[in-house]
């Protein structure tokens, strides 16, 4: 499938939703728990999301329409949402979320001047990532909505991971289960 901004932003839109309705109101067993060492809960993924939605895929692409290839994104500190993660709790992350891609989605609409939106030649524009070097803006919103994907099956693997155990021998007809 090729990128379609519409539909890129037609699935942004509702991942704070989908968390909402899995996590919101969960014990902390199910949404603080990781699988293991350098491993995020459930509860450290939104915070993580919220962290890149402030300081990651709007400020690239909007490297990417003011200085194309001339400057290279700030490399992404993984990591860089725990601070902001410390006090609160899993439903002020929620809420903090769905504020927070709003607005993201709000300045993706408006970075093109112009009443048709981001245009083909925009999307085409590259700018320069440290590791991958030259990458289209079309690129980079593709993943964003992937890594909201990627996040959520995350999200669902540790909650499952939970009960590997419990589920005794229906283990082995339990995909998401498996290594």
């Amino acid at each position: 499938m090729e990128h379609k901004l519409e539909s890129t932003i037609a699935l942004l839109e509702r991942t704070p939703a989908a968390l909402e309705g899995l996590l919101r109101g969960l014990p902390a067993e199910w949404t603080h728990c990781d699988e293991g060492e350098g491993t995020m809960s459930p509860f450290l993924v939104v915070g993580h999301l919220i962290y890149a939605d402030r300081l990651d895929w709007i400020p690239r692409a909007r490297m990417i329409l003011q200085f194309g290839e001339e400057r290279a994104f700030e490399p992404f500190d993984r990591w860089g949402h725990l601070p902001a993660c410390e006090g609160k709790s899993l439903g002020m992350l929620l809420d903090e979320f769905a504020t927070v891609r709003a607005e993201a989605l709000a300045d993706l609409r408006g970075l093109a001047s112009g009443s048709e939106g981001l245009t083909a030649e925009q999307l085409e524009r590259r700018g320069r990532h440290p590791e991958f070097g030259a990458v289209k803006l079309s690129e980079l919103l593709a993943t964003w909505a992937v890594h909201d994907l990627t996040h959520i099956r995350q999200i669902v693997r540790v909650m499952a991971g939970q009960y590997r155990e419990a589920v005794g021998p229906w283990r082995e007809y339990l995909g998401i289960l498996k290594p």
